[in-house]
């Protein structure tokens, strides 16, 4: 009998060894750690955020600025390099020149900062030049301001200071924040107020500026 039970005592032992050695080698594979390879593709590409700029650089080298109603841009150029692209509403009348008080039209052509402040309404301000010496000559012709008004923007436009705000041309003409999703100024450029910071730090008065059709 004995001779009888040893085989399948044996045997019994055999496969116990085999079996704790498959359990062991599946226990190996599930806590080993995969490949890093592996782990990346299982994650989603990080996608760089557009809206991602580094800091500016300053000062600037002779910085100016562009603003293009049409396509609702303002570019930031140091020297002949463009640096920055901002996103602008403009006034509530948004094609064509500026002509009078009241029509709510950004004005076009070539002005400069004329004062900067940082207690504006709109969260930070930057004062253009409006009326130049284009808007006060067909105003002076169209009967809108008086030779002595006409005079007195010539003289501040060339000394570089703030025109006349208050004749019949219109005035109070800012780069501010508050916002640039739609048209919704008296005339004024609208910026969101993170760029309106970043573009006020960069530029002083007397910096040029042109607004394009």
């Amino acid at each position: 009998m004995n001779s009888t039970i040893q085989p399948m005592v044996k045997q019994l032992a055999n496969g116990l060894v085999l079996f704790s050695l498959i359990l062991l080698s599946a226990c190996q594979s599930n806590l080993s750690p995969r490949p890093v390879s592996a782990q990346q593709t299982s994650r989603p590409l990080a996608i760089a955020d557009p809206g991602d700029r580094s800091p500016l650089t300053l000062p600037l080298a002779k910085p100016r600025i562009v603003v293009k109603k049409g396509q609702r841009q303002l570019l930031l150029f140091s020297g002949d390099k463009l640096v920055r692209t901002y996103h602008i509403g403009l006034g509530l009348s948004p094609v064509g020149d500026k002509v009078r008080q009241g029509d709510r039209r950004t004005p076009e052509g070539d002005f400069y900062i004329f004062t900067r402040n940082d207690k504006s309404a709109f969260y930070l301000s930057l004062g253009i030049s409006y009326p130049n010496a284009a808007h006060a000559e067909r105003g002076l012709r169209d009967g809108l301001i008086t030779h002595p008004q006409y005079d007195a923007i010539l003289r501040a436009l060339r000394a570089k200071r703030g025109p006349p705000q208050n004749t019949r041309l219109g005035g109070d003409i800012y780069l501010h924040g508050n916002g640039a999703q739609s048209d919704w100024t008296w005339g004024c450029v609208a910026l969101e107020n993170e760029e309106i910071r970043e573009l006020f730090n960069a530029v002083s008065v007397g910096t040029p500026l042109r607004i394009e059709p």
